[in-house]
C-alpha cells in the first residue's frame, strides 16, 4: 500500500502484505490492537463484535469501556486473546511488533495487516475493513466524509513552513518526512525536519535546529507534551514559534482522520 492510492474501491480485500481475505460472516469476533483502527471499527457500526482492545484504544469511550483489554500495542497478552476465541485480529506494521503478528497466527484464523503510510491511504482501510465485515455502505459513507475534507484541504492554498515535530523528550525525537504525519502535514505545505534521517522517528539534537526551522510542533503523544515542555523548547530552538498540537489529529488514521483534516485546516489557519 503507498501513500496517495486512488479513490477506487480495491478490487480485492487484499491486506499491507498483499494477503486477500474473505468476507466474514456476521459471527465474526475481532480483536483490534490498533487504537485508531478500533475507533474506525466502532464507526462502521461493529462494536458488538469487537471483543478485544488495547489499552490504548480509548475512543469512543463509553463503547470501548465495556471491550476486554488484551494487553498493550507491544506487549499484547496472547492467553487473553486465546480465551476470548476471535475470528480475526487486526494488526498494524508500525504500532505492533512482527513477532506479535506471527504469535497470533497460530490463536486467530485471521489476521488482517494494516499500514496506512499518507491520508488517502484511509480509503482504501475503510473499504478493506468495510468488504470483509459487511459495512460497505459505511465505508462508502466515511469515503464521502473524507474526500469532502480533503477538498477543502486542497483549496486552500498556505505558506510554506518548515518544521520540527517532536513526538518525545529525554531523548528529543522527531519524525521523519515519510512517516504518516508528515505526509499529513505536507498537504499544509508543512515540511518537517530533518529531511534525510535514516529512521522513522529519529532521536535529534533541538539546538542543532535553531535559524532551521520556524515551528516547532509539541505533540500531545506518544510523550505527552505539556506548557511547561513549551518554554524549554523555546530556549533550545532559538527564533522558532513553538506550540502544542493533538497528536491523536496529525497521527490517527481511520475515521479521525476526518477529523484530523478539519482540525489542521482550522490550526494552520492560526498558526
Amino acid at each position: 500500500m503507498q501513500a496517495g492510492n486512488s479513490s477506487n474501491p480495491p478490487s480485492k480485500l487484499a491486506d499491507a502484505t498483499g494477503t486477500v481475505h474473505e468476507p466474514a460472516g456476521d459471527d465474526a469476533r475481532i480483536v483490534c490492537l490498533v487504537p485508531s483502527i478500533t475507533e474506525l471499527l466502532c464507526d462502521l457500526g461493529l462494536s458488538e463484535q469487537l471483543v478485544g482492545r488495547t489499552g490504548f484504544c480509548i475512543h469512543p469511550r463509553e463503547i470501548v469501556r465495556t471491550i476486554p483489554k488484551v494487553g498493550g500495542t507491544k506487549d499484547v497478552k496472547l492467553d487473553r486473546i486465546r480465551r476470548l476465541a476471535p475470528t480475526h485480529a487486526i494488526v498494524n506494521i508500525e504500532e505492533n511488533r512482527r513477532a506479535t503478528a506471527e504469535a497470533l497466527a497460530d490463536v486467530v484464523a485471521h489476521i488482517i495487516v494494516t499500514h496506512p503510510q499518507g491520508p488517502r491511504d484511509n480509503l482504501d482501510l475503510y473499504r478493506l475493513l468495510g468488504g470483509i465485515f459487511g459495512r460497505d455502505v459505511e465505508a462508502e459513507q466515511l469515503c464521502a466524509s473524507f474526500e469532502d475534507a480533503y477538498a477543502q484541504v486542497s483549496r486552500t492554498p498556505r505558506r510554506p513552513r518548515d518544521v520540527l515535530y517532536l513526538i518525545w523528550r529525554e531523548p528529543w525525537m522527531a519524525v521523519a518526512p515519510h512517516t504518516y504525519i508528515s505526509r499529513t502535514l505536507a498537504l499544509f505545505n508543512w515540511h518537517t525536519q530533518p529531511t534525510t534521517p535514516s529512521e522513522l522517528y529519529p532521536r535529534v539534537d533541538i539546538k542543532a535546529f535553531a535559524g532551521k526551522v520556524d515551528l516547532v510542533l509539541l505533540s500531545s503523544e506518544p510523550y505527552h507534551f505539556r506548557e511547561r515542555h513549551v518554554a524549554e523548547v523555546l530556549a533550545a530552538v532559538d527564533g522558532a514559534e513553538v506550540s502544542l498540537i493533538d497528536g491523536e489529529m496529525t497521527s490517527w488514521y481511520g475515521s479521525r482522520a476526518i477529523q484530523g483534516l478539519r482540525y489542521l485546516a482550522e490550526y494552520t489557519r492560526r498558526s
